[in-house]
């Protein structure tokens, strides 16, 4: 196998890992019915890989920031700005935090079809109440865990972080609810109620 070959085997393999992570913090949380918490998902994925030696910690790191570059996707955002009532650059960062504390399934069929979102039980009530979705601390899921781990901070350049171009042909107003009922139905009709 060639070195470029490896670093693609073992980002997929440390991609997998990361989603085992994410699956065993979300059935701690079970638990206590907190799944679509994204705070509760987060803490519980930092405490258990702070238990997993320093390169799974680094690994994992790489893994999220992939999955957060996998994400930033226009669709997407306007998806969280319809959702959320408005959107940063940070506000977007925290939205995906908060897709990815969701779990594999839910992360991949969003970002291939944002309007599915309109499925989840957690966006339908907060729709209703008009809460925001977003989990800065998926942000710092690796980070806390190797301060917890080691005492000390990420390493700097302990990752790397290519975000694409965003879609021109979604360079639209995200305030133009006829071009956004246009492009995400469900989610709209939802959030028109």
């Amino acid at each position: 196998m060639d070195r470029v070959t490896s670093r693609v085997a073992d980002r997929v393999a440390d991609t997998e890992a990361f989603w085992e992570l994410i699956e065993a913090a979300r059935a701690e949380t079970a638990e206590t019915g907190d799944t679509g918490d994204g705070e509760a998902v987060a803490a519980w994925a930092s405490e258990l890989l702070a238990a997993r030696p320093v390169g799974e910690i680094l690994a994992a790191s790489q893994a999220l920031w992939g999955l957060l570059a996998e994400s930033y996707r226009s669709p997407l955002w306007a998806a969280a700005y319809l959702i959320n009532g408005g959107c940063s650059d940070d506000g977007f960062d925290y939205f995906r935090g908060w897709l990815i504390t969701q779990g594999r399934a839910v992360f991949q069929r969003a970002v291939s079809s944002p309007d599915t979102l309109a499925d989840l039980p957690v966006v339908r009530a907060v729709a209703e109440e008009r809460e925001e979705l977003a989990c800065e601390s998926t942000l710092a899921i690796a980070w806390n865990a190797h301060r917890a781990a080691t005492g000390e901070e990420l390493p700097a350049g302990s990752f790397t972080v290519r975000y694409p171009a965003l879609d021109p042909d979604w360079g639209f107003d995200y305030d133009d609810g006829e071009e956004m009922a246009r492009r995400l139905p469900r989610l709209s009709a939802l959030y028109a109620a």
